[in-house]
């Protein structure tokens, strides 16, 4: 059964953060609030908690998991850029923005495209996502929360604590965080490309 914590959305409760904070560290799964929409976690290199997100939502070997990084600094680590990709990715962190990039030797290997040997990261704008980050200590291990056979991402705390009662931990709800999941963008290639675009504006990289 699940634990529910309602968190405060401007000032997120520091005891709470914390105790969410544990459940990831003890190898919990949990949803928590972004800047896009609701999503699923576990602590970086949990294999079970992988493989729980995949069953969830019914998802392939080919799916690009995302390291949710607090900032720029710990998002280096797991990727390697060019000058160009650089400048434009850190121009555009925090926000609604998952970049594939290459992966660096810090990054899981479970968590690697099979082929591309790529990996998805993003930098959330988000208090409640940047508090539980910032008490971890390390990048989440992430996917947007999108059930399989559904058009749209859940958006109630309430709704997804019944729905997901017996298959996550905790749920860490701050209100309402809307339906659209980031804009997704391929730095992995010569010129950037559009995976999905979605609730960051894309323009900056047109």
């Amino acid at each position: 059964m699940a634990r529910y914590f309602d968190v405060h959305p401007e000032n997120p409760q520091r005891r709470v953060i914390g105790q969410v904070a544990e459940i990831v560290r003890d190898g919990g799964l949990i949803v928590y609030p972004t800047d896009s929409c609701f999503a699923l976690g576990c602590r970086l290199g949990d294999g079970t908690g992988l493989e729980r997100i995949r069953a969830i939502r019914d998802l392939d070997e080919r799916h690009h998991f995302t390291l949710v990084c607090r900032d720029f600094a710990q998002l280096g680590q797991f990727v390697r850029m060019d000058n160009a990709a650089f400048r434009s990715i850190r121009a555009a962190t925090p926000g609604s923005y998952t970049f594939i990039l290459p992966a660096s030797k810090e990054a899981p290997r479970r968590l690697l495209h099979p082929k591309r040997k790529t990996v998805g990261v993003r930098i959330p704008d988000h208090v409640v996502a940047q508090a539980l980050l910032a008490e971890l200590g390390e990048p989440l291990l992430s996917s947007t929360l999108l059930l399989p056979d559904e058009e749209e991402p859940l958006t109630q705390g309430w709704e997804i604590k019944e729905r997901l009662d017996h298959v996550v931990d905790a749920v860490v709800d701050s209100g309402d965080c809307g339906v659209e999941p980031t804009t997704v963008v391929d730095f992995s290639g010569e010129e950037p490309e559009f995976v999905r675009r979605g609730a960051g504006d894309p323009a900056r990289f047109e």
